[in-house]
């Protein structure tokens, strides 16, 4: 599974506090653990008023005098995910495109066609809003269009990593009114994977949590539904070695890894992975 790192987020009240503070030895040091623990990406969002593309400049500059993993740039204005990436050394991340007019996709698609080494998560929303685009068969419509607008700029599957997006389970249950609940975000994997085996497929893991007591149990149970269903890629905390325990018993038993004897499984408890 791919791991994008979401530790260093200024929605985070700790992580605003070091941004706000110019702490640069925290953010430095969060960077290097979420690394260590092996993320294969770091996300970095400011969630800051005034000066966004700047702060994002600035906690990309630590990241990368810290790690050589690559940066996930994250913010939903698109004029400031593209300013930010020049800060990146190498190729990165944008997090995140969608089909909603303001998010202007075709300008990180062509962003993307000049620099071959960046990949993007495209959330499944539109300007229907997110409540309109939760039914399954406004996800794969808009799936369609985003994957025809990326066939345009000659961007390979491989580079994109759709995000069905998973809500709070608190709000939506199993079975919500149409498909808002979490059947229909399953059902939504499954399609995707099965339309396109090369795209990847994320989600922000904790959201399923959202304002549920010992949260980090429903985050491990959604992610093993996910990973069945096709989730190749997870926004998650990767200092957390349930988690990732979790996630590597799952690929286990669904063979994802191609393994004998649960060899690899064992060499990660081995390691200390979990």
């Amino acid at each position: 599974m791919i791991v994008i790192g979401e530790k260093l987020n200024g929605a985070i009240p700790s992580v605003a506090e070091m941004i706000a503070e110019r702490k640069e030895d925290e953010i430095r040091k969060l960077a290097r653990k979420q690394a260590e623990a092996g993320a294969d990406f770091i996300d970095v969002c400011a969630a800051v008023e005034e000066g966004e593309a700047e702060t994002l400049c600035w906690m990309a500059e630590l990241v990368q005098s810290v790690t050589d993993v690559p940066v996930s740039i994250d913010s939903p204005n698109t004029d400031v995910l593209l300013k930010a990436s020049s800060a990146l050394r190498r190729p990165g991340l944008f997090n995140s495109v969608s089909m909603e007019s303001r998010k202007q996709i075709g300008r990180v698609f062509q962003m993307m066609s000049e620099n071959p080494g960046w990949e993007v998560i495209a959330m499944l929303c539109d300007d229907e809003g997110i409540s309109g685009s939760f039914a399954l068969g406004s996800r794969l419509r808009i799936f369609e269009e985003i994957m025809k607008k990326a066939s345009a700029y000659k961007i390979a599957p491989s580079r994109i990593h759709i995000d069905p997006m998973a809500g709070a389970a608190a709000l939506m249950g199993w079975e919500g009114p149409g498909d808002l609940g979490i059947s229909g975000y399953i059902r939504a994997v499954r399609e995707i994977r099965r339309l396109c085996p090369e795209v990847h497929i994320t989600s922000a893991v904790s959201n399923i949590s959202h304002g549920l007591p010992a949260r980090k149990y429903m985050n491990y149970s959604f992610v093993t539904l996910a990973l069945e269903a096709g989730l190749d890629c997870g926004i998650l905390d990767p200092l957390d070695k349930g988690l990732k325990g979790v996630i590597c018993g799952t690929e286990t038993l669904l063979g994802k890894k191609g393994e004998e004897g649960c060899m690899e499984y064992i060499r990660a408890y081995k390691c200390g992975q979990f």
